[in-house]
């Protein structure tokens, strides 16, 4: 990661991305949670063009006005991750998630598409989650919302994998032409497998 990125987004889908917000996600010494804080949250949002700088600033005072909150929709963001991302991993693998994980996706899913609306854009009309900055967890539906697309695309889902690096465990949609992608990037995990391959020549 970078210091102008810090954020290396390389899921091809919003949901991957948000799900790969934990570097060396299977190593019990190398585990790193991007989310440390609401503002890191917030933060990444804006990386991932969910929420603008206006409305990132907005939450963040609110945030400070309200930390008890803020610290819950933390809580809530990162049990959101974790259960989508046991949910892709079995999917990536070919197996089908645990019930309690989809059950506890539809919780979510039923609890924030209270704020879905039907909006008129000048000669049609779309479905878009209502902002507001009184919502501190304003960010989290369309991230949602990402997953639930993926997941009823039917045709697409074969195009969830994990990345063969060990012990990266992030998550990628495929969109190779030939379904070929191994890594989660061939600069970060493809390189170090290339270096192992070598060395062990």
């Amino acid at each position: 990661m970078s210091e102008t990125n810090p954020y290396m987004m390389v899921g091809e889908r919003l949901c991957m991305d948000f799900i790969n917000t934990v570097s060396w996600r299977e190593s019990a010494e190398k585990r790193r949670d991007w989310f440390t804080s609401y503002a890191k949250l917030v933060d990444w949002c804006i990386h991932a063009e969910v929420l603008t700088e206006e409305q990132a600033k907005a939450l963040l005072l609110k945030a400070e006005e309200q930390p008890s909150e803020a610290g819950d929709v933390l809580k809530q963001a990162i049990e959101m991750r974790e259960v989508m991302y046991r949910i892709f991993k079995s999917i990536s693998k070919e197996t089908s998630p645990h019930s309690p994980d989809l059950e506890r996706f539809n919780e979510l899913m039923s609890h924030f598409y209270q704020t879905l609306q039907v909006i008129h854009e000048k000669d049609h009309y779309t479905l878009k989650f209502k902002y507001t900055e009184k919502n501190l967890g304003t960010m989290l539906p369309p991230i949602l919302q990402s997953a639930v697309d993926l997941l009823v695309s039917k045709n697409e889902l074969e195009r969830v994998k994990q990345c063969e690096g060990d012990p990266c465990g992030w998550l990628f949609f495929d969109t190779s032409r030939n379904r070929s992608r191994r890594w989660c990037s061939m600069a970060d995990c493809g390189n170090r497998a290339k270096a192992r391959r070598f060395y062990q020549k």
